[in-house]
């Protein structure tokens, strides 16, 4: 049965659907914060993505998800906070973007870029958003890709963790860096 959905899987890139997983060990979500005074980094951990689309179409599907609770910044007290007050991770422990479109043609020499819609699932609520991300084709159906992006977490319901003392930014700009292969998940 195993050799049978394999050589489906490998079908579909024959007539041209493209099919990834994305390697969380291999994944970078990094953060950024501004406030006056300095700019606080940190990062989350990939906990699994997938990727499928018809590149003749455009119809996609997949999803990226992120472990919101592996959340930090390296500042113990200021990560929970975080996690408690803004992103209440103890209720909303994962962050997903869902994806149902994709534009651009993935090259399988050189650099693409692919302009990802969908529905980017964070804090109980749901964001319609277009992700660009820049490919790198590195061999063998492996890809590195990158992609920047601003969340207005406060405009989205999540809590400002300013006070008088301390005015950060209403948004955080995410980075992401990817690492992903041909998804044969059904075969192993």
């Amino acid at each position: 049965m195993k050799k049978y959905v394999l050589l489906f899987c490998l079908a579909g890139f024959a007539f041209g659907e493209t099919s990834l997983e994305l390697d969380p060990a291999k994944t970078e979500i990094n953060f950024t914060l501004h406030d006056p005074l300095h700019t606080v980094h940190g990062n989350f951990k990939l906990k699994r993505g997938t990727v499928h689309f018809d590149p003749e179409t455009g119809k996609a599907g997949g999803e990226i998800v992120i472990d919101v609770a592996s959340g930090q910044s390296g500042n113990g007290s200021r990560d929970k906070r975080m996690q408690k007050e803004v992103l209440e991770s103890q209720k909303y422990p994962e962050a997903l973007f869902v994806i149902d479109s994709v534009k651009g043609r993935l090259e399988s020499e050189g650099e693409s870029t692919l302009d990802m819609h969908g529905l980017f699932k964070i804090h109980g609520a749901d964001h319609a958003m277009t992700l660009t991300f820049l490919v790198d084709a590195v061999g063998g159906g492996h890809y590195n890709a990158t992609s920047h992006f601003d969340i207005p977490y406060v405009a989205w319901g999540m809590k400002d963790p300013s006070n008088f003392l301390l005015k950060v930014d209403k948004k955080v700009e995410i980075e992401v860096k990817a690492a992903a292969g041909p998804r044969i998940e059904a075969a192993r």
